[in-house]
């Protein structure tokens, strides 16, 4: 059986502590859903989780793992960095792909956290 929502016993000190704490973390939070929001593909949250793990990947090396074109792969990357998730450097002809310093201690945790279930399953 579900009790309604009393309002009469509300704990307005305690409301108004996360309130607070929400008030303070809103950039980071804003952030963080704007990440996961482009990591919804699971083609993007594998090119995270290969980035978090390799610290950098070329598109043809992402590519190649992925067993994707280099033209699909690169759209996924464009999105990414469009979006400020990654961030793209050239060297020579080649560019490569890291995750930006804004979402990386964010999504680090979030991506080693699927190796440990992975290992976890294997063992």
């Amino acid at each position: 059986m579900r009790y309604p929502c009393i309002l009469v016993f509300a704990d307005t000190i305690h409301i108004q502590q996360c309130q607070t704490r929400l008030a303070h973390v809103e950039p980071a939070l804003q952030s963080l859903a704007a990440a996961l929001a482009l990591a919804g593909s699971e083609v993007r949250l594998k090119i995270l989780f290969l980035l978090a793990d390799e610290q950098q990947l070329c598109v043809c090396d992402i590519a190649d793992v992925l067993q994707m074109t280099v033209s699909a792969v690169s759209q996924h990357l464009r999105k990414l960095k469009d979006g400020g998730v990654l961030h793209a450097h050239k060297v020579g002809q080649t560019v490569f792909y890291a995750l930006g310093q804004p979402h990386l201690a964010i999504l680090r945790p979030l991506l080693a956290g699927l190796a440990a279930v992975s290992t976890a399953q294997s063992a």
